[in-house]
């Protein structure tokens, strides 16, 4: 049997431990002290009266970042698996390589996993994130997630982060709409709940069949019995597979970094608008001539929604109107002519300041929510199909929408360092237990260096082609169902029990998250 405590390849293990950890020092080293400036320039220009939004960012911020230290425990623990249990690589080497990759695909990652699962949560909640409701809403969704994950992590299951953050957002929802009342709410987008279902049920599947299959071809093409043994005592496979092992973890490593990377950065941006909205209500880095070309689509949009009033009045209040479409889903006569109110508004407000970093402090959340509202009821009209608006027109109203998207729907990278950081110090904590799951745990026979190729590579291609989606899926679910898959495919049997743990854990995650947020949720309120 392998032995998991920090195996080494070679006869370099104490030199290649110490490289490792070295390495991994200074790399957080450099990334804090790069989140901690960056963070520090950005307020700068913050004038709060007292120090209140300051503690609350702190408190947030820590507790958004314990979240993905959490995550780092399950999801990249089992990007390293195979080739820490393997001997490919030295624990430290291994997790400070799969953090590099996952930041790498955190950077080249579009956010759109990030604002998707955000779209689950009340519009007003996400409207009045400053409010008390707001941190209650953010406080619960968070400890609700990161206790479900240490539970499961203590007993070494492999759950699934990106399941239990979505039950967390689905149970705030409930409550907010059961507190409430079901007029006084928009409480859960079940169509966007079912759409993310439908990814985090269909991935494992995807992933026990698709690396069964994959063995099987390799078997029947690739006749080299190396590939196919299980690591013997500290020895690392032979160097050919060595570099397949690396290259799959490097392939998932990258993968979750676009995709599971960016469910915290979502949260960490609602926080950071909820406290200090003069510094990131509106993404900064839009520059002034892209500033002119915003305000230059806000008119040709109102003028073309213009055309679909039916000669309705001006609405008294444009935004309360979007809004109540946003919420119930429901399009009035009064609809169209509100949005059509609130986009010219919206490109006056911003045409006056000149700047997106220009926005006066009073008016800056004012304006990043009259942006927001817009931009959810233009997605909601495309998807319903209505208004019926002709092709040409469509296009330029989906490019007001891509325009307010890009000023506030933006993430600044050191929140996406702070988050790689994150994820590589809960790796290096709390790697062992998920790793001797997946090793040994699952099927009858230890994991071979093939079998782990095979539900790496499958993993890898399956969260790529969901983050283009910009579908959460959860690493996993899709690697451990993986493992399984080539454990029935190998004829080496599965271990029932752990099998049955692991089902269990993914049926319970959804209905304890939920109820562990609703009830947090509701305290939070009670007490703020």
């Amino acid at each position: 049997m392998p032995e998991l405590s920090y195996p080494q390849p070679g006869a370099t293990s104490g030199k290649g431990r110490n490289i490792g950890l070295i390495i991994f020092l200074v790399v957080i080293a450099i990334g804090a002290a790069y989140c901690a400036m960056h963070l520090a320039a950005d307020l700068q220009s913050v004038r709060e009266a007292s120090v209140l939004p300051y503690l609350l960012l702190g408190v947030a911020l820590l507790i958004a970042l314990g979240f993905e230290f959490v995550n780092g425990f399950h999801d990249t623990a089992n990007a390293v698996a195979t080739v820490i249990y393997t001997h490919s690589l030295a624990p430290n080497i291994a997790v400070v390589w799969s953090g590099g990759w996952n930041f790498l695909g955190v950077l080249t990652s579009t956010g759109a996993v990030a604002f998707g699962i955000l779209q689950l949560l009340p519009v007003e909640l996400i409207l009045q994130v400053g409010s008390s409701a707001g941190f209650a809403m953010v406080f619960a969704l968070l400890i609700a997630a990161i206790i479900w994950n240490l539970g499961t992590w203590y007993f070494g299951l492999p759950s699934s982060s990106s399941h239990t953050l979505i039950g967390s957002i689905i149970g705030v929802g409930l409550m907010n709409q059961l507190m409430h009342g079901a007029s006084g709410t928009s409480g859960v987008d079940w169509n966007q709940a079912l759409g993310v279902g439908k990814s985090l049920l269909f991935s494992p599947l995807v992933g026990f069949l698709a690396s069964a299959l994959l063995l099987l071809i390799l078997k029947a093409v690739v006749r080299i019995p190396a590939l196919y043994a299980e690591p013997k005592g500290k020895k690392p496979p032979p160097f050919w597979i060595r570099c397949l092992l690396i290259l799959t973890c490097t392939g998932v490593s990258f993968a979750h970094g676009s995709n599971d990377g960016q469910k915290g950065m979502g949260l960490i941006m609602l926080i950071l608008i909820g406290t200090v909205p003069t510094a990131y209500a509106l993404n900064k880095a839009v520059t002034p001539a892209e500033t002119q070309t915003f305000i230059a689509v806000a008119q040709h949009t109102a003028d073309t929604l213009g055309k679909y009033t039916q000669g309705v009045a001006p609405s008294a209040n444009p935004r309360d109107d979007v809004e109540a479409y946003v919420r119930t889903r429901q399009l009035t006569p009064a609809t169209v002519p509100a949005l059509q109110q609130l986009t010219a508004l919206i490109g006056q407000q911003v045409g006056a300041s000149g700047s997106m970093a220009a926005v006066p402090q009073n008016i800056v959340d004012n304006v990043r929510n009259n942006m927001y509202v817009a931009s959810e009821a233009i997605r909601l009209m495309d998807k319903a199909k209505q208004p019926a608006f002709a092709p040409e027109d469509a296009k330029a109203i989906d490019n007001f929408k891509a325009q307010t998207d890009h000023a506030t729907k933006f993430i600044p990278t050191w929140v996406k360092v702070a988050v790689a950081i994150a994820l590589g110090l809960g790796t290096m904590v709390g790697w062992k237990r998920i790793v001797v799951t997946v090793g040994e745990k699952i099927g009858k026979q230890h994991l071979t260096y093939g079998q782990g190729a095979s539900a790496e590579l499958v993993a890898m291609l399956t969260i790529g082609a969901a983050d283009m989606y910009g579908l959460p899926v959860s690493t996993t679910h899709v690697l451990s169902s993986g493992v399984a898959g080539t454990m029935a495919a190998n004829g080496s049997g599965l271990q029932w029990g752990t099998v049955r743990s692991l089902i269990l854990a993914w049926v319970l995650t959804l209905p304890v998250s939920i109820a562990l947020a609703a009830g947090l949720y509701w305290v939070f309120r009670m007490v703020f």
